[in-house]
C-alpha cells in the first residue's frame, strides 16, 4: 500500500475493507463513510466519535424501488461535515469499494474547499490518483447544483471518463492545494 502523504490537508480515499489500516497510516483525524444504509462500519479507535460522518445511501444514479439515491440531504451532510474539519490531519473518506461514493465525495470535498479553483484540474487529478475512479455521477449533479459551478463539475467528471474496471479501488491521497 502506498501512502504518499501525511500531510493536514489531504483527502485519503479508501474501500471500507482498507479504513482501519488507511487512517492509521495517515494519521486521519476525520472520516467520511459514505455507504449503504445499514453496513456496519467500525468507526477506529483513534478517530473521535464526532469526527465521524455515516451517509446511508446506495450507489446508484436514478431512483428505483427500494433503495436510496443520493439526495441534496446527502450532498448537504458532505458539505458541512468538510467544512468543519480543521485540516489539521487528513481526512479519510470511503464507501463500501472505494470507487464511486467515495471518489464523488472527494471530489466534491476538493470543490467545495478551493471555490477557485478549476473543477477539470480536480478531476484529472482524481484521474491520475485513481485510475479505477468512477465518481457517482448523480452525487457530482447535485454537488455541481449546490455550490453553484455551473454544470462544470458534472462535466469534468464525464471528461474523465469511467475508471478501470476494478472490484475495490487502492487507497490514494488527492490533494486540496
Amino acid at each position: 500500500m502506498c501512502f504518499e502523504t501525511e500531510e493536514p490537508s489531504v483527502i485519503h480515499v479508501c474501500p471500507l475493507s482498507r479504513l482501519e489500516e488507511t487512517v492509521a497510516a495517515t494519521r486521519a483525524a476525520h472520516v467520511l463513510s459514505v455507504i449503504n444504509r445499514g453496513t456496519p462500519v467500525a468507526r477506529p479507535a483513534s478517530i473521535l466519535a464526532e469526527n465521524h460522518l455515516y451517509i446511508g445511501f446506495n450507489d446508484i444514479t436514478a431512483p428505483q424501488d427500494g433503495l436510496v439515491h443520493p439526495a441534496l440531504e446527502h450532498v448537504e451532510g458532505i458539505l458541512g461535515f468538510v467544512r468543519r474539519w480543521p485540516r489539521q490531519a487528513p481526512l479519510v473518506v470511503h464507501c463500501y469499494a472505494g470507487i464511486s461514493r467515495s471518489t464523488a465525495s472527494a471530489f466534491i470535498a476538493a470543490c467545495a474547499l478551493n471555490p477557485g479553483r478549476s473543477e477539470a484540474a480536480i478531476a484529472g487529478e482524481l484521474r491520475a490518483a485513481s485510475p479505477s475512479a468512477t465518481p457517482n455521477a448523480l452525487l457530482v449533479a447535485l454537488a455541481d447544483t449546490l455550490l453553484g459551478r455551473q454544470g462544470r463539475m458534472s462535466a469534468a467528471i464525464a471528461a474523465i471518463g469511467r475508471g478501470r474496471d476494478a472490484f475495490e479501488g487502492e487507497p490514494f491521497a488527492l490533494r486540496l492545494d
